[in-house]
């Protein structure tokens, strides 16, 4: 186990205490980063919990890079198998969820406990939209590239035979009762060895930061989204091709298709294609597979710094923030350093994580059930789309969510709108805050392509408390923040805090969703402070523990041309690259993320 050194003990020790009287994000923005540094030595320390089974006979033995399969010492491989030679089975799909909070309190309440008060009832109380309340710092594209990344990095795989049974009051408006809800799969390969973990479940996608929402987690998935020719993605007519038997694109990923997704993934399918003309023309002697491993290395970095660099400082205006996500990918010596001479030395608060020796920080590698839960981010989905005119800004379409999700999804996208307007007009619309009564309520009566019938906001409490995620106190004392100790203790609205006062009776029952949609956000935040716990930890892990954005983010490995792709693009440059209209629009943007100019 990696333990803090004496410096970050006695850093850590020192912000603990002031935080009890001011918290990190009031403090001047100096200070503020070192408090940021110190909670992420406290998190790194006490909050990555292994869920594996304790006995390392059943996973793969480490291997030097001459033992590895054909490939998977050079290249990202589709499952995601051999990122640390070490432990190749580390990070993989089809590998257990890790915790955030420690295993005695990651276990799930028992009946009737588990549904009180009703997931239903709170959803169509508390958390149901009533009117559109937006999010007026940034714009509809943060929405849809939050969706993109969370498909590269989790999902749950349901057991749709034996659901979730929720009884629904009187006078409820479902069309059946009880509500059934799928379960989330049991974890198939939990041993006796396992008796005294908490419930465990398994990733369907890598857990690694891979793209695998556009190049899949699996060996057929990879071969379905490859054209074989010159490392290339399969595009026809600037598209993702379509499944001529399900109708649904053909690309990593493809569950929740909405136009926001189907927009991001032929972005950066494109990309990808655009890296391989540029590593065929310097490297003429690339094969396929070469081309295609060395081009999805370039396009994940670059999605990886997108987020880091701009998405994020998007969603959490603080200049702290700011600061320390750039920190984050080129150290607090700055990126014009990073230019001029590269690294110096390995430390990673000064030249930042890429490039830096990889790191698990005494725990493998595992994306966790806090990190799924923090980014339950549903209500930055508007009630509608308007789509407007590149051209003059002209309201071409006022498309109802339904119109645009699903299976209607592709009409949109091959129906003649041109791509040019579809991004402008995201980039011209906020989304949804993420606050109480802002929930969708398209969402809350869904019926997915199934025909499984839906309130997602009753899925998503429902979800946190099936898997053991704790309740909103109890999560903030496990994160080393203070609990709430009333009702308006927990909210600056003192309507919301009677609400939830009416709601659970006791402070301690309020579920971590509706307590992170009731707390007062850090200025310039999207989301709660205690979410950002969360990220503060688990955003500059998926970096870290990676191989090939630290030991591996070479030239060797990227080549010169694949780092200077990196280096020299963003979320704008990558959209005035295959949609050149947007450049006049993108004029004087500064960040993709945040509202555009309106024509």
């Amino acid at each position: 186990m990696t333990k803090p050194s004496f410096a970050g003990r006695a850093l850590v020790s020192g912000f603990s205490r002031l935080n009890r009287r001011r918290p990190w994000h009031k403090l001047p923005v100096p200070v503020a980063l070192m408090n940021i540094v110190a909670l992420r030595i406290q998190l790194r320390d006490k909050n990555l919990t292994d869920t594996r089974t304790p006995d390392p006979t059943l996973r793969r033995p480490g291997v030097t890079p001459d033992q590895c399969p054909a490939g998977a010492a050079r290249f990202r491989t589709p499952d995601g198998s051999y990122n640390a030679l070490d432990d190749p089975d580390m990070g993989m799909a089809g590998t257990r969820f890790g915790r955030n909070v420690a295993l005695d309190k990651a276990f799930p309440e028992p009946m009737p406990g588990l549904m009180t008060p009703n997931p239903h009832t709170i959803s169509r109380t508390l958390m149901r939209r009533e009117t559109f309340t937006p999010a007026t710092t940034i714009n509809l594209l943060a929405a849809s590239w939050i969706q993109f990344q969370t498909h590269d990095w989790f999902s749950h795989a349901r057991d749709n035979d034996v659901p979730i049974e929720i009884d629904l009051p009187e006078g409820h408006a479902w069309h059946e009762n009880p509500m059934r809800v799928p379960r989330t799969r049991p974890d198939p390969t939990r041993t006796e060895k396992d008796a005294d973990l908490p419930p465990t479940y398994l990733n369907r996608l890598t857990h690694w930061w891979d793209s695998s929402s556009i190049y899949g987690s699996s060996e057929e998935e990879r071969k379905r989204v490859r054209s074989f020719t010159d490392g290339k993605l399969v595009i026809q007519n600037g598209r993702l091709p379509l499944d001529p038997k399900t109708g649904t694109a053909i690309t990593g990923f493809a569950e929740n298709w909405w136009v926001g997704l189907g927009m991001l993934h032929t972005l950066f399918s494109l990309e990808h294609n655009a890296i391989c003309d540029a590593l065929k023309k310097k490297h003429p002697d690339m094969d396929d597979d070469e081309l295609f491993g060395t081009a999805q290395l370039v396009n994940a970095a670059l999605i990886a710094k997108i987020h880091t660099v701009e998405w994020t400082p998007a969603i959490i205006s603080h200049p702290a923030l700011t600061i320390g996500m750039r920190a984050n990918w080129w150290g607090l010596l700055g990126e014009r350093l990073h230019r001029l001479v590269g690294r110096v030395g390995s430390n990673e608060e000064l030249s930042g994580i890429p490039g830096s020796p990889v790191n698990q920080h005494g725990s493998p590698y595992q994306l966790t059930e806090e990190f799924v839960s923090v980014y339950r981010l549903h209500p930055l989905l508007p009630d509608e789309l308007q789509l407007h005119s590149l051209a003059d800004g002209s309201l071409l379409d006022t498309m109802a969510m339904d119109e645009i999700i699903l299976m209607n999804a592709e009409k949109v996208l091959r129906g003649g709108v041109q791509a040019h307007d579809l991004f402008y007009s995201f980039g011209i619309q906020n989304p949804g805050a993420v606050c109480l009564h802002n929930y969708p309520r398209w969402m809350q009566d869904l019926t997915l392509p199934d025909g499984i019938e839906l309130d997602m906001g009753a899925v998503d409490i429902l979800r946190d408390r099936e898997r053991g995620v704790p309740r909103y106190n109890e999560f903030r004392r496990q994160l080393h923040l203070a609990p709430a100790k009333t009702f308006a203790d927990l909210t600056d609205n003192p309507v919301w805090a009677k609400e939830l006062e009416d709601m659970y009776g006791d402070v301690e029952r309020v579920d971590l969703q509706i307590g992170m949609h009731a707390e007062t956000p850090p200025k310039g935040f999207g989301f709660s402070d205690t979410a950002f716990r969360v990220f503060i930890l688990m955003a500059s892990r998926r970096i870290k523990s990676d191989r090939f954005l630290t030991d591996c983010f070479t030239e060797e490995y990227y080549t010169k041309t694949g780092l200077a792709w990196v280096a020299d693009s963003s979320m704008i440059t990558v959209l005035e690259r295959h949609y050149p209209e947007l450049r006049k629009a993108l004029e004087g943007v500064d960040n993709a993320f945040v509202p555009w100019k309106k024509g």
